[in-house]
């Protein structure tokens, strides 16, 4: 799969939307998927905390700026949600259907990825092996999102698509090929 760009939108019922643009670059080879997160714009309007000395398995990361991503196994309930935090910390979870039997996934024992910033940009970059949760060259759809806090403590929620009445990252028809 080439290098797939996707610009993600604010859930537009959201109060507080900041003045961002969010890019994401999506690709797929064989095993291994890169996905990478580009935020612009008036940077100074959002929380980005400074990454840790010690990374962690963390519960609750969207709970303030997180990366995440859903994957799923093409005509399974079955999926993953991965959450990414600009401190470093990260999870993974499994869910058997829609938003239930969640447990954490045990398969990785950590999520690599790398930031890079600059004035206006903030970028996050993420590469994972499929091979411990996905045999082969699986048809997979995928979601990816970020949750935004603002400085005024205000989350806005970024998606592909926002299907519902409510922001759902986990809805499956908010989810795209690859």
């Amino acid at each position: 799969m080439s290098d797939r760009i996707i610009y993600l939108k604010p859930f537009l019922a959201n109060k507080s939307i900041p003045n961002i643009e969010i890019i994401t670059t999506i690709s797929r080879s064989n095993q291994q998927l890169k996905i990478n997160y580009l935020l612009q714009g008036d940077l100074s309007q959002i929380i980005l905390p400074a990454a840790n000395n010690r990374v962690n398995r963390q519960d609750n990361l969207w709970q303030t700026t997180c990366f995440e991503f859903f994957l799923a196994i093409f005509n399974s309930p079955q999926y993953w949600e991965f959450n990414l935090a600009p401190t470093g910390n990260w999870n993974m979870y499994r869910f058997s259907k829609y938003r239930r039997g969640m447990r954490v996934e045990k398969a990785f024992e950590n999520l690599p990825f790398q930031v890079m910033t600059s004035n206006s940009t903030y970028q996050m970059e993420t590469q994972i092996s499929l091979k411990p949760i996905i045999a082969g060259n699986t048809p997979l759809e995928l979601a990816v999102t970020t949750v935004i806090e603002d400085t005024n403590h205000n989350l806005s929620y970024w998606a592909i698509t926002h299907p519902g009445t409510q922001a759902d990252f986990h809805r499956r028809d908010s989810f795209i090929s690859i």
